[in-house]
């Protein structure tokens, strides 16, 4: 795959990815690197992974620090953006990535508490020291961001509709944020080959992942979407605030 971010055109600033330890958070975080950008890898439970991605993007010749957050704990994520402001001064990126529902053992509240109201704590967080000209992205799917007016499957649905919420709160943030001269947009993708999501998806509702690839023609893998991730980051900003990745055919977009 072509670079998605041209080297060199990051050099100097600073991009946070929560969830970057592995799948699309890692790749997104391995695209920014790419282009220059210094990069704090937040991982949740995963440190070794963390530390070893770290290892090759700095082979890289870019800064980068790892982060270990649950972003469920605000004073998790405040101690976080305080080490991502002591090592770097202030954050350019903020690729909001990290979420989930799906999980077994959680409390019933927990997609919610994540998928939106995680969001919405990391993102003000983060504000204090996101200067103007920087940029937040938001990762969602399909199956959440068309919620209000396609159904998914049952299994998912929880987490679609707590996604969705975390959305639509997030958006409500624009006007303040674009007073801030800070820009916002959502990456909305299709079932991901490859990702936890699909592999608990599948277990669930078997044959899923194979229905929905014959529907929408091709599903991007991993590094693909992530590829889709990291040019949102730099790419102008639709009119919308919205990149949709893949197939919307079935979807009523």
């Amino acid at each position: 795959m072509s670079q998605p971010v041209p080297a060199a055109s990051l050099t100097g600033k600073t991009a946070l990815v929560t969830g970057s330890s592995r799948g699309i958070g890692a790749d997104t975080a391995r695209y920014l690197a790419q282009g220059g950008a210094n990069v704090v890898i937040n991982f949740r439970n995963k440190a070794p992974r963390a530390e070893k991605l770290a290892a090759e993007l700095r082979e890289l010749g870019v800064d980068v620090l790892t982060v270990g957050a649950d972003l469920t704990d605000p004073a998790s994520v405040a101690e976080m953006l305080a080490a991502v402001k002591e090592r770097f001064g202030s954050l350019d990126i903020l690729v909001l990535n990290a979420s989930g529902g799906m999980e077994g053992g959680m409390a019933e509240d927990y997609a919610l508490t994540l998928n939106r109201d995680a969001q919405v704590g990391a993102l003000e967080a983060a504000l204090p020291i996101i200067p103007e000209g920087g940029r937040v992205v938001f990762v969602t799917s399909h199956q959440a961001h068309f919620i209000h007016t396609t159904p998914t499957m049952p299994e998912y649905e929880p987490v679609a509709r707590s996604k969705r919420a975390g959305e639509d709160a997030l958006r409500e943030r624009i006007p303040a944020l674009t007073e801030k001269g800070i820009e916002f947009v959502v990456v909305s993708g299709d079932m991901i080959e490859g990702t936890i999501t699909a592999t608990l998806l599948e277990r669930a509702n078997p044959g899923a992942i194979a229905e929905r690839r014959e529907s929408a023609g091709k599903l991007y893998n991993v590094s693909e979407f992530a590829a889709e991730v990291a040019r949102a980051a730099v790419e102008p900003i639709p009119a919308d605030n919205t990149r949709l990745i893949g197939d919307t055919s079935s979807f009523g977009v």
